[in-house]
């Protein structure tokens, strides 16, 4: 028995060293056009890059999972634009569910309106998104947004404030 879990140990082990020579890989090219602000892991445990790109009128904060290497564009994104200094709109979060990467970039979204003083972000529920609303109520008021639904017109919005 102990012999498979040395064995399950050392594929970890293994595993990780992978992540960690091609997140340095990856690194390197993803701060050749973005700002990369952290490193995170998922909750599959594969390591993660964090990076965003920010203008006066738009942010975006863009993630990378170090368990596949870096075609050039992102495995996971929140975009968001500046309404003045009152408050930042998510306007669409694109890449795959349940893996944790919502909740890895959401906290970076919350420090850039910090940085810039924006009391607010905000977003709407669409009725698109109604058949995993569910989800999507769990996931921003776990991030301590609060929910509002029209469930009649099957459309919603958020708000966090700061």
């Amino acid at each position: 028995m102990s012999t498979m879990v040395a064995e399950r140990a050392m594929n970890e082990v293994s595993d990780l060293e992978f992540q960690v020579l091609r997140m340095q890989n990856d690194l390197k090219e993803i701060a050749k056009r973005w700002d990369v602000v952290g490193v995170e892991q998922s909750k599959d445990e594969h390591l993660t890059i964090v990076y965003k790109q920010e203008n006066q009128h738009q942010c975006k904060i863009m993630l990378n999972d170090c368990a596949s290497s870096f075609q050039g564009t992102w495995d996971y994104s929140i975009d968001a634009a500046f309404k003045g200094e009152d408050g930042i709109f998510i306007g669409d979060i694109r890449g795959p569910a349940n893996k944790g990467y919502g909740s890895i970039c959401m906290p970076y979204l919350k420090e850039i309106a910090r940085e810039h003083n924006i009391p607010c972000i905000t977003g709407d529920i669409a009725k698109r998104d109604w058949d995993h609303v569910d989800r999507l109520v769990y996931f921003y008021e776990k991030h301590g947004f609060i929910v509002e639904l029209d469930e009649e017109k099957q459309t919603g919005s958020i708000v966090w404030r700061n």
